[in-house]
């Protein structure tokens, strides 16, 4: 059986929001790491064994290898639950593993995938035209209107279920992306999501990561490994990233 008293590894770049969950996660439950940091855009064929859908973060634990940010972050609350980061209420904890995949799956395919993807990935790594059209809706109408609906969740002070929880973690994460791409919340509009996410991202598992995401956010791709170590980050020894660009399974636009 494998356990988590030694270090773990983790498949995946400084700058995925499903890489940072995972990261908070560890950092809050004291587990130690190292880190292939990579998009999962220049994996290679090796990777790719590790990950059919050719995506991160991956989590290694000896002999075991485990996909999806979800299942990760269920994983490492089994294995070492102290400090708790699921609500111990049953309903409380049904409602927050809700929040999480909003948060991967609407604020993933919004914030990621139709803004960072677009302004960042497709531009820098592929060297191709972000869709404006793609990336104006994104910020016009989809993520106002997933804002409305996080605004009637927010609590007037503290996290969403009292203690910090996955569902603040994992909401916090997509909302560090959209600044990247020099997105800021209109916090008349959306006060309680706007407090709450400053006091979310203020804490020390998410400054700490930010100071090594803002010194990486600019630095090309094959250079990041070189650019983290200087900094102290955990690299790995080893790395799958030494593939040329290519896009996953799942077709993007």
């Amino acid at each position: 059986m494998s356990t988590v008293t030694r270090p773990v590894r983790i498949i995946g770049s400084y700058l995925s929001p499903y890489v940072r969950k995972v990261l908070v996660c560890l950092a809050l439950k004291g587990i130690d790491y190292e880190i292939d940091p990579i998009a999962p855009f220049v994996g290679d064929e090796a990777f790719s064994k590790l990950s059919p859908l050719r995506r991160v973060p991956v989590l290694i634990d000896g002999d075991l290898v485990i996909n999806d940010s979800t299942v990760i972050c269920q994983y490492l609350e089994e294995r070492q639950p102290s400090p708790p980061l699921y609500p111990a209420d049953i309903a409380a904890r049904a409602q927050a593993r809700w929040l999480e995949e909003y948060a991967d799956s609407l604020l993933g395919d919004v914030i990621v995938w139709r803004m960072f993807y677009q302004l960042g990935v497709k531009r820098v790594l592929f060297r191709e035209t972000p869709a404006e059209d793609i990336v104006r809706i994104a910020r016009e109408q989809e993520l106002p209107a997933a804002l409305d609906y996080l605004e009637t969740r927010m609590p007037p002070d503290g996290f969403l279920f009292g203690a910090l929880s996955i569902a603040d973690i994992a909401i916090a994460c997509f909302f560090r992306n959209a600044t990247f791409v020099r997105w800021t919340m209109d916090d008349a509009r959306w006060p309680r999501t706007a407090a709450w996410l400053q006091r979310t991202l203020q804490l020390p598992a998410f400054q700490a990561l930010a100071r090594l995401e803002d010194a990486i956010l600019r630095v090309p791709v094959h250079e990041q490994r070189t650019a983290l170590a200087a900094l102290g980050a955990p690299v790995s020894a080893d790395t799958f990233g030494n593939a040329a660009p290519r896009r996953g399974v799942m077709r993007l636009e």
